[in-house]
């Protein structure tokens, strides 16, 4: 059978919609609702609570006993698409990405003065957009959906009560759906291309914790790329004109592509007994998304009819840029049970001008957060947090036919729920 090449954005069925998260790229920040309260300034230093596991392995021979971490932080998006124009028809409400949620679950154990353990289950990269069914830009992404579940066993080793190092390997599934409406002829109804892939790949986490003064912590923490090959299918469906050219709508399909890795380097400064300062910044390597392809088996035409061109060769580059991410926090022990929070960070966007899409029509992005900390009991602390997210207005410009021009004004609210229990 003949072998084709359908390079759609799929290509970025893992990149999808990132105005909506709380990191850049497709990343996701939400493995921590103490860490959201600071704005996840310090994540790598100050190893609150068993999300450290994430955070900074090393972290874990801070904790002592056996401690449970879980939660769930959810985000609510809001988008304000106008200024649209092109040859596309359609609307624009702007409501693509739903009220979601992402839980998050650590656990660690010190089993003596240098030897902690623990593991993690939480989300690292991952979102959906929806748009209305009459999108006017859906030529170029009706709807993206991607999951990646991280499963992380843990170790740390202290070597004294100044410096300790932590590594835990990754266990990582994705699965992904992309569908976008194409205008294979003026004369009929779009036809619609969705594909669906998933695939398990292993990573590794590693982090080094320095107690360089009395109240001055530093942390470094090393998030590995990681591999994949997604297998699944791509699925044709549309008017009799369209199918009547191919000899199947259905075909396997496979993508490959790699999340980045990325460098997480903070601090954590005592002040006072009840003050704390944090502060922070992230470089992620996004340089490596340039392009995607999702391989297609067995695209054949009817009868000698030359199957539709748009189906073997649609592209769309991305040609995303490295960024850094920088946040300031700080914490203020009000009594013994309660403890406030608050930071601003500042993350850059991976995308550009030219290449900015409807799936990913993110910009920079600046977030405002606060939280609490009520120990309920002796060994049973609940956290609260609250981030809004603001960013940059951005264009999406896509001369091919059919065109589609907009200006995107996005916003989120993130709220974050979290518990940790001593034993």
């Amino acid at each position: 059978m003949k072998k084709v090449m359908l390079k759609t954005t799929l290509s970025l069925a893992v990149a999808m919609a990132s105005s909506q998260l709380f990191a850049s790229g497709f990343a996701l920040n939400e493995q921590s609702v103490s860490g959201m309260g600071t704005g996840f300034a310090g994540r790598s230093s100050s190893a609150d609570d068993a999300s450290t596991v994430y955070g900074n392995p090393a972290g874990m021979s801070r904790l002592n006993g056996q401690q449970i971490t879980g939660g769930v932080a959810a985000i609510d998006a809001s988008t304000d698409i106008k200024d649209t124009s092109g040859t596309a028809r359609g609307t624009n409400k702007g409501d693509m990405v739903p009220f979601i949620a992402v839980p998050f679950g650590f656990y660690t154990n010190k089993l003596n003065d240098q030897w902690s353990v623990g593991f993690g289950v939480y989300a690292p990269f991952g979102l959906v957009t929806d748009y209305e069914r009459g999108y006017q830009g859906k030529g170029y992404g009706s709807k993206s959906e991607v999951k990646v579940m991280t499963f992380q066993p843990t170790v740390s080793y202290a070597f004294n009560d100044k410096v300790s190092i932590g590594f835990g390997p990754t266990i990582n599934r994705i699965s992904g759906v992309l569908e976008s409406d194409k205008t294979l002829n003026p004369n009929v109804a779009d036809t619609n291309v969705k594909i669906k892939g998933d695939d398990t790949a292993l990573g590794f986490n590693v982090g080094v914790l320095v107690q360089a003064t009395d109240t001055t912590r530093v942390g470094l923490t090393y998030h590995s790329k990681v591999n994949y090959k997604l297998e699944g299918h791509t699925t044709i469906s549309g008017p009799a004109q369209t199918q009547a050219v191919l000899r199947n709508n259905r075909y396997d399909a496979s993508l490959k592509i790699e999340t980045p890795e990325s460098y997480d380097l903070s601090v954590t400064q005592d002040l006072t007994d009840a003050w704390k300062l944090y502060g922070g910044a992230t470089w992620t390597r996004w340089s490596r998304l340039k392009e995607i392809t999702v391989n297609n088996q067995g695209v054949t035409s009817a009868g000698g009819i030359a199957a539709p061109s748009q189906l073997s060769s649609i592209s769309e580059p991305q040609n995303w840029h490295d960024t850094w991410a920088y946040a300031v926090g700080t914490s203020y022990q009000l009594t013994k049970q309660v403890v406030l929070r608050t930071g601003l960070s500042f993350d850059q966007s991976p995308t550009n001008n030219t290449d900015r899409s409807p799936r990913i029509p993110t910009g920079d992005r600046t977030i405002f957060s606060m939280g609490l900390g009520y120990k309920v009991m002796d060994n049973m602390t609940v956290d609260l947090a609250y981030s809004y997210l603001k960013e940059e207005k951005v264009n999406i410009d896509r001369s091919t036919a059919p065109s589609y021009h907009a200006k995107y004004d996005n916003s989120a609210n993130g709220f974050g729920l979290g518990m940790t229990y001593t034993f």
